[in-house]
This record gives C-alpha cells, structure tokens and sequence, in this order.
C-alpha cells in the first residue's frame, strides 16, 4: 500500500538531473586522467583540470544530500540516493588522490600497464553515465543496467589483472635497482586500481536500487 501510495504522489526528479551531471564530470575526469598518464608536457594541465572537476563534483554532491533531507518524496529511497552519489563522489576523489601522488613525485613518465588501466577508467566511466540516465525508469530499463553493471566489473577484473602485471614489470625494472622508482610506481598502480574499484561500487549500488525497485 505504501509503494502505491509514493508512487501517486509527486517525485523530486531533480536528483536524475544532478546524477547526470556528476557522472558527466566522471566521464571527463577519466578522459583527462589518461591523457595525464600518456606523460608529456601537458601533465600540469591535466592534473589541474581534475583537481577543478572534483571540486565541481563535490558541489553536486553535497547538493543531492541537502536535497534529500528537504525532499518530501524521493525517486527511490533515501539511503540509496545518499549511498549512490557518495561512490560516484568517491571515484573522482581517488582520481584527484592519484593527481596528488603525481605532482608530489613529480612523475613524468608512466608505464605502459598504467597508461592501459587509464583507459579502462575512461571505460567505466562511460559505462557509468551510459546507467545513470536509465535509473529514472529503473523498471523497463532492468536488464540493460544489468548487462551495464557487469561490464563495469568485468572492466574491475582486467584492472586487477594489469595492477599484477605492471607491479610485476615494475619489480623487474627496479625492485633491487631503484626501490624509490618501485614504490612511486607501485603508489601509483594501487591508486589507479582504487579508481576501477569505486566505479565498481557505483555499478553495485546501481544494481541494489535496481533490486530493490523492480
């Protein structure tokens, strides 16, 4: 009685609006976040323009999360809301961590497996905002979150498979030669690999409101 009841009064669609956006911002963090990885000159510029959409990505956040405590009705229940803009949040805040371990260090070049983990967080990315949009009608768009939700875990695993890799060619090049060079390297490895992570808590999240509002 009370799905039906909710369901008869007027939602705060709002919310789709904001989740849009921010996972638009994911989307150009990721595209900058590889292109910083291909190394070069342009390294300064593209850690600074994460840095500023990660602080546009905190001003959306913290919109949704006044929103749902003024909001009367909300389109799915309020924890959920909370939970899935705080894992969009979290993965371009671990982006920004890895723009701090860069410029910190002041990296230069990257390895090969870093540059490919690059690419699948642009992958994630993208399979996150093609699933944001489709939660305004979680019902009839079921099984395509679905189907989007695994690709983004499956995205996980090959990031997972690359951090062992390039850990592995990293030790080779310098584990006993240059142990500053591994531990840089391995810092940034681990943090790219935390990146693939929240996305994948962003694709669990969807796949527990599409559970629960099927």
């Amino acid at each position: 009685m009370m799905n039906w009841f909710r369901y008869l009064l007027p939602r705060e669609d709002k919310f789709f609006d904001l989740f849009n956006e921010h996972s638009a911002i994911l989307v150009k963090g990721a595209e900058a976040l590889q292109r910083l990885l291909q190394g070069g000159e342009g390294i300064e510029r593209y850690c600074s323009e994460i840095i500023d959409l990660e602080n546009k990505a905190d001003e959306i956040t913290q919109t949704v999360l006044l929103s749902v405590r003024r909001s009367f009705i909300t389109p799915f229940d309020r924890g959920d809301i909370k939970d899935l803009i705080q894992s969009m949040d979290d993965a371009i805040d671990m982006m920004q961590k890895t723009v701090k371990t860069v410029t910190l260090f002041e990296q230069r070049h990257f390895e090969p497996e870093m540059q490919e983990m690059g690419a699948l967080v642009v992958e994630a990315a993208k399979l996150t905002s093609q699933a944001i949009p489709l939660l305004q009608n979680v019902g009839v768009n079921a099984a395509r979150l679905s189907t989007l939700a695994e690709e983004v875990m499956r995205v996980e695993g090959r990031a997972d498979d690359l951090h062992d890799r390039g850990l592995k060619a990293l030790f080779k090049a310098h584990g006993t030669s240059n142990p500053m060079a591994y531990i840089i390297g391995s810092e940034i490895y681990s943090e790219l690999e935390r990146v693939v992570d929240r996305f994948e808590d962003v694709a669990n999240e969807i796949s527990g409101i599409m559970i629960e509002n099927v």
